[in-house]
């Protein structure tokens, strides 16, 4: 009877919680969407931003009730102060395009470059302070730039979204946008005779979503949208190959040099178009075979359609964008230098530097009596995978030299093919080592993540944001993942 009163005592304290939110949300902002438009520009040692344009439109996606990000990360954070009481009434940590570029090659030798980047917020009614933050290398969050944002300004752009060449599809429609993780995929590199196979994809990739926890028992709590723009031409860039393509986003491989990697710079048209819909998160679908993608966090991942490892393309990603998970490989190539520095421990929720081993992360999750840190198999695991690793680049420039000089097609799909048979075998061997290791399965602290072979620690040895394949995210990304989902439905 008492456990009864008490959940009872407990209910009505989280309806009094939600209620008060909600009346803060209805204080401060309308049922619409701001979003701000910037300039991030600078180099590795230099960070400016400047204000571009601002736009009000459709209904607010976000949750009204969890108005305020306590995730504690990403390198920056967005906060939104009221103009009058100086309160903070909503905030959203982020990393950036730009964030990435800063640990670059070109970016230490003092290149400058440009990117767009955008703020979505809930359309404020009195004027704001609107707050940008950045994490100093011992990650501590400090003021990098502010302005203030009269959302009466003549300046601001309120116009309806309505494109007559854009389609929107329904591919889950779970219930009010308020309460749901709104998701958007928009379609990239398909022209307009290939609208049936993005249709075909959206719903082939709609239902992997659902294939692997925690998402597969929280369906329910889903929308996801898909909006289609026909492309010029099929498919997007691939610089290496000397193959340049027409695409709506733009977007490329070999971002910031690294071969598989895939982006996009043109954040407007990338906005404008997710814009057809409310979304808490965007999914950018290219159409191509080529293994790429990328995932930067609060911002959009990518993945291509028609590789082999599709399914494991499509949920790391987003693993990434969606919930601030960090790659927990370490042996392949990169294009970051130092992306975490040494002796800082991260603000991800499934890595560590082990600064302090006896308050773990993810210390209720521990297997008992596991050793801290864990010796696992590593140094055979990394004489294997970095054998394969010279391997591939060397296959992948051979696959790019016959693009390049424009063999014939047999000839560059017998490459393709050899390659991804070696990639294919690989994978089992990798797979093989990890399984049948006595730490399998189990819960420690195992050296080598964060793109770091020392000094980085990942959860448990294997997980989808470390090896590809069809397998499960670890229980420590499963539960952040948990967390974020619960953060917009609420």
């Amino acid at each position: 009877m008492n456990i009864i009163k008490c959940l009872l005592a407990f209910l009505i304290l989280s309806q009094i919680t939600i209620k008060a939110e909600t009346q803060m949300f209805d204080t401060y902002f309308y049922d619409k969407t701001m979003r701000i438009d910037y300039f991030h520009i600078g180099d590795n040692k230099t960070e400016i931003i400047t204000m571009d344009k601002i736009y009000g439109y459709g209904i607010w996606a976000g949750s009204r009730v969890n108005l305020l990000d306590n995730f504690n990360n990403g390198k920056y954070y967005i906060k939104i102060y009221d103009d009058v009481s100086n309160k903070l009434i909503y905030s959203k940590g982020f990393d950036s395009y730009f964030g990435e570029y800063k640990t670059s090659e070109w970016a230490d030798k003092g290149i400058k470059r440009t990117y767009h980047e955008s703020a979505i917020i809930p359309f404020p009614k009195n004027r704001i302070k609107f707050v940008v933050e950045l994490r100093d290398k011992n990650n501590v969050l400090a003021e990098i730039f502010s302005t203030l944002i009269d959302p009466s300004d003549y300046t601001i752009i309120n116009e309806q979204v309505n494109d007559p060449d854009v389609k929107v599809y329904n591919a889950l429609k779970s219930g009010d946008p308020h309460s749901k993780a709104d998701i958007v995929i928009l379609g990239e590199g398909y022209t307009v005779s290939e609208q049936k196979k993005f249709e075909t994809d959206l719903k082939k990739f709609t239902e992997i979503f659902f294939k692997l926890e925690p998402y597969k028992s929280n369906r329910n709590k889903f929308n996801i949208y898909g909006v289609f723009k026909a492309s010029a031409e099929s498919g997007v860039d691939e610089p290496d190959a000397g193959i340049f393509k027409k695409s709506t986003l733009g977007c490329t491989f070999s971002s910031l040099g690294s071969e598989r990697y895939l982006l996009t710079e043109d954040n407007k048209t990338m906005r404008d178009l997710a814009a057809n819909v409310p979304y808490d998160a965007i999914y950018i679908m290219v159409n191509h075979k080529r293994y790429g993608g990328g995932g930067i966090y609060n911002l959009y991942c990518t993945f291509t359609t028609d590789n082999q490892w599709h399914e494991y393309l499509f949920l790391h990603e987003f693993g990434h964008s969606f919930s601030g998970l960090a790659d927990e490989y370490y042996t392949s190539d990169v294009a970051y230098n130092e992306f975490y520095p040494h002796g800082v421990e991260p603000v991800e929720p499934n890595i560590t530097a082990l600064l302090d081993k006896d308050n773990l992360k993810w210390k209720s999750l521990l297997t008992p009596g596991i050793d801290i840190p864990s010796n696992w198999e590593k140094e055979y695991y990394d004489s294997t995978d970095l054998k394969w690793q010279a391997e591939r680049r060397e296959l992948n420039k051979k696959v790019a030299e016959l693009k390049r000089n424009g063999a014939e097609m047999k000839v560059i799909l017998e490459a393709e093919n050899l390659y991804n048979q070696k990639d294919r075998d690989h994978n089992k061997v990798i797979n093989s080592i990890i399984e049948k290791s006595k730490y399998f399965n189990k819960i420690g602290a195992f050296e080598g993540a964060g793109y770091a072979s020392k000094g980085l620690y990942r959860p448990m040895l294997d997980c989808i944001m470390f090896s590809k394949g069809t397998k499960p995210f670890c229980k420590v990304c499963a539960g952040a993942i948990e967390k974020v989902i619960n953060h917009y439905t609420e």
